[in-house]
């Protein structure tokens, strides 16, 4: 290899031994900015992991244990939970660190095996685009919410909501 021969620094070749596992030792890292992002992106996976099963736990537990159990999940106990602003926000702090944690994720993917710059660049953008969109609209469900819809002037049953 010459000296002007840029070599990938997991290219396993070192002093012409093929397939050694080690890093080139000419290869230097530079001080990009992009370290430090990544380090908090790191970051952000192990903390919004653990924020998130006390939250889904949290939400299992008062879902399918508490009370009847799973039998009386329907619209009206969703309707019942989301009118206290304290369930409003749990569900929307789960809501948006899953998408996150979870877009954070597939990115860390992409940019593991996604090979050219223009692909990555791509997938990368319908990744953000479509959790911008789930990220907005689930927040807009769970605040505009209205357990007592009335349509044509009319209110719907239910059963739940008052007269």
């Amino acid at each position: 290899m010459s000296a002007t021969e840029i070599q990938s620094p997991r290219s396993g070749q070192i002093s012409g031994k093929p397939e050694s596992g080690k890093i080139a030792p000419k290869y230097r890292r530079n001080g990009s900015s992009r370290g430090n992002f990544e380090m908090l992106a790191w970051l952000f996976m192990r903390l919004s992991g653990v924020v998130l099963v006390v939250l889904i736990f949290g939400h299992l537990i008062v879902n399918l244990l508490v009370g009847e159990g799973i039998h009386a999940i329907d619209f009206g106990f969703v309707a019942g939970k989301w009118a206290d602003p304290f369930w409003q926000f749990w569900d929307l702090a789960m809501l948006w660190l899953a998408m996150l944690h979870g877009t954070n994720g597939v990115r860390t993917i992409i940019n593991d095996y996604a090979e050219k710059d223009s692909t990555r660049f791509w997938l990368k953008m319908v990744l953000y685009a479509a959790s911008a969109v789930i990220i907005i609209l689930g927040t807009l469900v769970i605040f505009t919410f209205n357990p007592c819809p009335v349509v044509d002037g009319v209110q719907l049953p239910g059963g739940f909501c008052p007269a």
